[in-house]
């Protein structure tokens, strides 16, 4: 059965105390919205749809930076849960399969949930997603009998029988696409907040001869996010299972609390990783690199057997080669390095590309900006680059070239040749002592005005 997701976004957050639409709060290093993305992807859905409303056009463009298939669908009065559903009904007008309704502020849906809901359908119409809690507070009730969902009712209108049960609703629901919006078309908004509820759909299931059940989740998995206590509540939640999730696929964390996670931070076998390193979104590092002492990468690529750091930064576009080494107080953004190439001191590559085994000096820098366009440096391989090279690019250094300590790069090197380009160095004796005589003068002389 083809599936399609439909997450909830609409919403302002005003509990978060922010111009930010909630969902564009990052957990993770991505938005909460992404979380849920991610979490169905594992169903492998025909469609996505995303409904947004508070600030739409700025969550649409984070959205379609993350999949740009996604299908935006705007709720442009936000009168409930079951009325941002049915603003997608048109985008799925031909569409025959199942749905499921996720939350943008709800990230920890594991996938493995999502696929035991999958197996419910295909003997429930209906089935949604609910978990034993702690303490129940004012959460929907799960009314089951037997394996059947009776009802769904809120705390307000519970008996107190009703209010005993500690099976809660998550929000979370599955459906058919057909089945869903029938019973959504019959849902009335008689009630307090004059809303349309999506809960309301079990109630009316049992009364139309379908059938409905409920999957059992564990309660972190349901975690909703409405302020930002929660939202940093859920970061620290977020990197304890990032964390044990690296070393339990092989990753050595040497201090496992000073080290941050983003969702989609991959770490090969044997890899290991030093106190105080932070990994921004979109890292892959294999198998048996080092990544030393507080280095912070993000957009990267680092390839087996490769050093990073100490106190290395590694921009978008970084692109590290197998047994490469990047040392300290290095910048490298936009740049491939080449395998078992060294830069190793003080330097920043950017916009470049640097040949195996060449080895970058102390201070080297590639001036890659003139103030209105990038431009690129070529390095090629076996090369020796002196400390305090500066590359005026674009210009293109050959194979085992090598550059003089201080040189200012301007054209190309050829292959094999060093290039020196600075001024012959003047001594003029005792000039420094009439300097700073003079300099001292002027330091004791009384300030004039």
């Amino acid at each position: 059965m083809p599936t399609a997701l439909i997450i909830l976004a609409a919403g302002q957050g005003t509990r978060m105390n922010s111009d930010l639409p909630k969902v564009l709060h990052t957990l993770g290093g991505v938005p909460l919205f992404a979380h849920a993305l991610a979490a169905g992807a594992a169903l492998e859905p025909e469609r996505t749809i995303l409904i947004t409303g508070h600030a739409g056009e700025q969550v649409a463009k984070a959205a379609r930076t993350i999949d740009p298939e996604i299908e935006i669908v705007e709720q442009s009065q936000q009168l409930g849960t079951g009325h941002a559903v049915l603003q997608a009904r048109d985008a799925l007008a031909d569409f025959d399969g199942d749905v499921v309704v996720l939350y943008g502020d709800t990230p920890f849906i594991r996938p493995e949930t999502l696929a035991a809901m999958a197996t419910a359908r295909a003997k429930f119409d209906v089935v949604v997603l609910g978990f034993e809690a702690a303490d129940p507070a004012r959460y929907g009730r799960l009314v089951m009998q037997g394996d059947r969902l009776e009802k769904i009712v809120e705390y307000n209108d519970a008996t107190t029988e009703e209010r005993s049960i500690t099976f809660c609703n998550s929000g979370i629901k599955m459906a058919s696409a057909e089945n869903l919006f029938k019973l959504l078309d019959k849902v009335e908004n008689d009630n307090a907040a004059a809303e349309y509820y999506l809960t309301d759909i079990v109630g009316l299931a049992n009364a139309s001869d379908l059938t409905a059940t409920a999957v059992a989740c564990d309660e972190g998995e349901t975690l909703g996010i409405n302020t930002r206590a929660e939202l940093s509540a859920a970061e620290a939640a977020f990197q304890v299972r990032a964390r044990l999730e690296a070393v339990e696929n092989g990753t050595t964390l040497i201090a496992p609390d000073t080290v941050f996670f983003s969702q989609n931070t991959h770490l090969g076998r044997d890899v290991v990783v030093e106190p105080n390193v932070v990994f921004g979104p979109g890292v892959t590092v294999e198998t048996g690199a080092r990544i030393r002492a507080f280095s912070h990468l993000e957009g990267a690529h680092v390839g087996a057997g490769a050093i990073i750091g100490p106190y290395a930064r590694l921009r978008p576009g970084a692109e590290i080669s197998n047994d490469a080494h990047i040392g300290n107080f290095v910048e490298i953004k936009n740049a491939e390095i080449g395998e078992g190439a060294k830069v190793n001191h003080l330097t920043y590559i950017g916009d470049a590309s640097v040949g195996e085994a060449t080895n970058i000096g102390a201070g080297t820098i590639t001036c890659n900006y003139d103030g209105v366009m990038k431009h690129r440096t070529e390095i090629g391989a076996r090369a020796f680059i002196g400390s305090d090279t500066m590359f005026v690019a674009p210009v293109k250094v050959g194979d085992g070239a090598m550059t003089a300590t201080g040189t200012v790069v301007t054209r190309d090197i050829p292959d094999n040749a060093l290039a020196i380009a600075r001024s012959e160095m003047q001594i003029k004796p005792g000039i420094a002592r009439k300097l700073f005589e003079k300099l001292k003068a002027v330091k004791a002389s009384p300030k004039k005005g």
